[in-house]
């Protein structure tokens, strides 16, 4: 493919999650890749140094290439699910040479009344006996031949390592699930008590609605998210109808979760992939919030926004606090979360920052959780002058980012206080 029909072609590719093909003459794939930002990945194979960041193999792939196509999807999640089952299907060739069979990860769902999902490697499924079985439900590697399988289905070849745990993560939160826990052990699990185990262990599920919950995750790996919203909404009418509001509002959280997906740690460990280009990763949102009151009067709370290191103060937002008791600040805080994260229409933010610190920092968290995303939070904490003293939070995310945090944090504090002023004015 010339750089001038590349060139052509890219104006078209959308700045959005996908999957893209390389092709040859014949139009048959040579390749497969997900990204972040389809332009900005398919742009990088064509820089010079591609030899250098890719290596040969890659390098006489897009030699050999005629054609790129490509496929939207709506998230960094579902555009790796579904370059594993096309990867699976398809089996292009420079992606089964740039990596041996046995160094393949796999998600697995075990054959038990209450199926465990686990990680693992294509070496230690070959060490089994599997069994061949429709497209998304094999548990053979690329050259084994099977004959029976311990598992109930196998998803993948998974070619990012990281990347698939952190999805794992995600998805766990959407749809808590047994991985190491023994059954009714007497006991939560350690998982149990994060919410991410629904009680196998201490028997507060049953074999059928556990079962449940495992279809609605073979749905997702099997690239099914449409039809998997409508079997939820659908349980969600009947339990709604048989007067069971705790499971559907736990359904309603979880259909807002996989129309919202908030896969920001996917994002970032590809941004920090040395074979991605600066630009990858699209715009950055911080938002930062800050309480103000006096003595328990007026009280108020606010957002602002950070993108890309600049305060965007036309989306700035006001708070009047009207549940939480005068004075309690993590309570304000939980309040302005909820009502921030009930407005779908408004975009959602790649990083949360937070006055405080552990307190604070676990009340936005739980704000989080409970809407089943998947948002980071920072916490700023303060010396005894209002001076920033340090930031809480993972290091490995706050790092690079300190000078947005604190901008957004000092704007959040301007913000709170100029608006507390006025409502006492009023008061």
């Amino acid at each position: 493919m010339t750089r001038e029909s590349f060139n052509k072609r890219a104006k078209k590719m959308p700045d959005t999650p996908g999957v893209y093909y390389f092709l040859d003459s014949k139009r048959k794939v040579l390749y497969i890749g997900k990204a972040t930002s389809l332009r900005s990945r398919v742009r990088s194979y064509f820089s010079q140094d591609l030899d250098t960041t890719r290596g040969p193999l890659i390098t006489a792939m897009v030699e050999k290439a005629r054609f790129i196509d490509w496929q939207e999807t709506d998230s960094v999640l579902e555009a790796l699910i579904l370059e594993a089952n096309l990867i699976h299907s398809l089996k292009p060739k420079h992606n089964t040479d740039l990596k041996d069979d046995k160094s393949w990860n796999y998600v697995v769902i075990t054959k038990e009344d209450f199926p465990r999902v686990l990680l693992t490697r294509g070496k230690e499924l070959a060490n089994e006996s599997f069994a061949s079985g429709a497209p998304g439900r094999s548990a053979k590697s690329y050259h084994s031949q099977t004959i029976r399988s311990p598992y109930l289905y196998t998803f993948g070849p998974f070619p990012h390592g990281m990347q698939l745990k952190e999805a794992m993560k995600l998805i766990r939160r959407i749809f808590p699930y047994r991985d190491t826990c023994k059954v009714n052990q007497g006991r939560r699990c350690f998982n149990a008590q994060l919410g991410l185990c629904p009680g196998v262990c201490s028997g507060e599920i049953s074999k059928q609605e556990y079962r449940r919950i495992v279809r609605h995750i073979v749905l997702l790996f099997q690239g099914k998210k449409k039809q998997l919203i409508k079997v939820l909404e659908r349980e969600m009418k009947a339990a709604a109808k048989e007067e069971n509001f705790e499971a559907a509002q736990l359904l309603r959280g979880q259909v807002f979760a996989l129309n919202h997906i908030q896969d920001v740690s996917l994002i970032k460990d590809e941004y920090r992939s040395p074979s991605t280009l600066p630009g990858t990763i699209r715009s950055e949102r911080i938002e930062a919030y800050d309480m103000a009151h006096l003595r328990g009067s007026a009280n108020v709370g606010v957002m602002t926004v950070v993108e890309d290191g600049e305060a965007q103060k036309n989306e700035y937002r006001k708070f009047r606090i009207k549940t939480a008791k005068p004075g309690d600040d993590v309570g304000a805080l939980r309040e302005v979360l909820t009502r921030r994260l009930a407005h779908n229409e408004w975009p959602w933010p790649t990083l949360i920052v937070v006055d405080g610190s552990v307190a604070q920092i676990n009340a936005a968290e739980k704000v989080v959780k409970e809407y089943s995303m998947a948002i980071p939070v920072v916490g700023v904490v303060k010396d005894e002058k209002h001076r920033p003293r340090d930031i809480r939070g993972d290091r490995a995310l706050i790092k690079g980012r300190e000078r947005g945090i604190l901008l957004a944090n000092a704007e959040a504090h301007r913000f709170a206080i100029g608006y507390h002023r006025k409502i006492s004015r009023i008061v």
